[in-house]
């Protein structure tokens, strides 16, 4: 996907691109199509997906204004990518419409399918087996209820949760906190940030008492504290430059050149195949590079290469998982949160320090 392309069909709310992607805004939540008449977001709060689905499994949630899930479901298959994607679109709809997730067999039986080649071509298109989709799912559904009013008891068992034991040993990494505080919109939860000046620009590194949640380059301060605040809305945020001060003095150093390892501890939510991507890319040495191809292919998964993209997109603590070591086929520098320019910096100041 030519993020840059997607990005001039959104602008210009260009028809034929409808069905083609969607785009999801990170501050709102919410996924569009292309011709969507909303007021248009600015570009780094935007990230694409080839399918709504996929959108959705990030944690977006449609449109309801230019309902992108319609579009997508009208679009006709003509080839075998377009009847694998149908056949996937169709998976994903009797898993979200059960009450408790379908086994692999159970949801072949559905489909006329062997459990084989469900769950090879399932992974090949969303990147995930269906077992991480339902439990994708149900952590969302936990959350509309949650979002809704319903205690946590009610709101457990209404998605689909057997036990609250198998809930509470997920919460902390698919929700980032416990459902209790997940319900009251994430008040109580305690971010910690800094600011300090890089050879990129203003550098920001906020974090949790369990580790480094999010980091954020830009022009001036007032960028970064409204992007950390959109990240984290209902936290509770506070400056702390004395506790924070060895991440950020660590980050500048590794900007320069002087430091080429980072190993800070890490407080991010994934889902397991982000979760993947980000440990693969963290492999990658320092002043080298892997296209998107060559990461789907360590991860076992070659034709996963949109997939990894979306991950890289929705890294939160790019520097420390350095989603700017993941460049196209040719070398050529894709789509990057902060701009190509500090894309193409980091990459020239790691190749000259290797």
């Amino acid at each position: 996907m030519d993020e840059e392309r997607c990005w001039q069909a959104v602008l210009g709310r260009e028809k034929t691109f409808d069905g083609a992607f969607v785009y999801a805004v990170r501050s709102t939540g919410i996924f569009c199509r292309p011709t969507c008449p909303s007021r248009r977001p600015r570009r780094e709060q935007v990230i694409f997906f080839g399918q709504p689905a996929a959108a959705e499994q990030a944690g977006f949630r449609a449109c309801q204004r230019c309902r992108p899930a319609a579009a997508d479901s009208a679009r006709e298959p003509i080839g075998a990518d377009d009847a694998r994607t149908v056949m996937v679109r169709r998976a994903c709809q009797i898993i979200e419409e059960a009450d408790e997730a379908p086994t692999l067999s159970e949801l072949g039986e559905r489909m006329g399918l062997s459990p084989y080649h469900l769950q090879r071509t399932f992974k090949r298109v969303m990147g995930i087996t269906p077992h991480q989709y339902a439990d994708a799912h149900r952590i969302d559904r936990l959350k509309a209820r949650l979002k809704k009013g319903d205690n946590v008891t009610t709101a457990l068992y209404e998605a689909g949760y057997g036990s609250s034991s198998r809930l509470y040993e997920q919460a902390p990494e698919r929700l980032g906190m416990t459902p209790a505080t997940y319900q009251r919109g994430g008040a109580g939860a305690q971010i910690g940030y800094t600011i300090a000046d890089s050879p990129l620009g203003r550098l920001l590194v906020a974090a949790t008492e369990r580790g480094v949640c999010f980091v954020s380059l830009a022009d001036d301060d007032a960028a970064l504290e409204t992007a950390l605040t959109n990240e984290f809305p209902a936290a509770e945020i506070r400056r702390d430059d004395a506790v924070l001060g060895r991440s950020v003095d660590a980050l500048v150093r590794h900007l320069s050149g002087e430091q080429q390892q980072l190993d800070l501890p890490l407080d991010v939510c994934a889902t397991a195949f982000q979760r993947r991507v980000w440990e693969t890319l963290r492999a990658i040495p320092f002043g080298e590079t892997r296209s998107y191809r060559q990461v789907a292919e360590a991860l076992g998964q070659p034709t996963a290469a949109r997939a990894v993209a979306r991950a890289c997109a929705t890294n939160p603590v790019a520097l420390v998982i350095p989603c700017h070591r993941v460049v196209g086929e040719g070398g050529d520098l894709r789509g990057y949160r902060w701009g190509v320019g500090r894309k193409h910096a980091l990459l020239k100041r790691e190749e000259a320090e290797r």
